[in-house]
Parts: C-alpha cells; sequence; structure tokens
C-alpha cells in the first residue's frame, strides 16, 4: 500500500470553534483515503483543551483507519500543554515538515 500523505494546517487560537473545524477537517482527509496525517501547528498562537481533545480525537480516528498521525512545530504554550497532560507521549512530533519528511517520508 503506497503512502498517501495529507499536511493539516490549523492557524490561530486551536479553542473549541477551531477544534470542531479540525476534527471535521480529519474526518474528511481520512475518508479519502489519506493514512499518513501530519498536522503542522506552526500558525496555531494558543491551544485549549478542546484543541488538545481534538488532536486526541483526530489520532484516534486517523489510528482507526490503519493511518498515522506525527505533529510538526509545536510552539512553546502548546509544547508546555502537552508536557502538563504527558500527551507527549502519546503523540509523534517533529521540529518542522523538513524533519517529517526526512524520518517518514525517506
Amino acid at each position: 500500500m503506497s503512502a498517501v500523505v495529507k499536511v493539516v494546517q490549523p492557524s490561530g487560537l486551536l479553542d473549541g470553534t477551531k477544534a470542531n473545524l479540525l476534527r471535521r477537517e480529519i474526518n474528511d482527509v481520512v475518508a479519502n483515503g489519506a493514512n499518513i496525517v501530519l498536522i503542522d501547528l506552526q500558525s496555531v498562537t494558543f491551544m485549549d483543551s478542546s484543541g488538545l481533545s481534538s488532536l486526541v480525537s483526530a489520532l484516534k480516528a486517523v489510528r482507526t483507519a490503519g493511518g498515522k498521525l506525527y505533529l510538526c512545530s509545536i510552539n512553546d504554550q502548546v509544547k508546555m500543554v502537552f508536557q502538563l497532560t504527558r500527551m507527549d507521549r502519546v503523540f509523534e512530533t517533529f521540529a518542522n515538515q523538513e524533519e517529517f519528511n526526512k524520518a517518514v517520508l525517506s
């Protein structure tokens, strides 16, 4: 099976409203055949518990479909949320898309 990679790039505040949009976008991406999903958080300025929940939901959706989900370009605020909730042990993360490409796609 060949890899179908999709990059999703949320921006701004990853809060309740944007979290629902992200969930829908991930579900659409998976439904359209992507089996490797990279969520690039470079443009996310702040994430609350709703945003974290949407990332966990995305991870479950991608894994259920037999795919893999990765994160990259995480800012310090999001990194702190991940560390406090121990989600840094759940998600595989990369410094940026270039590092992801080297590690996963080559």
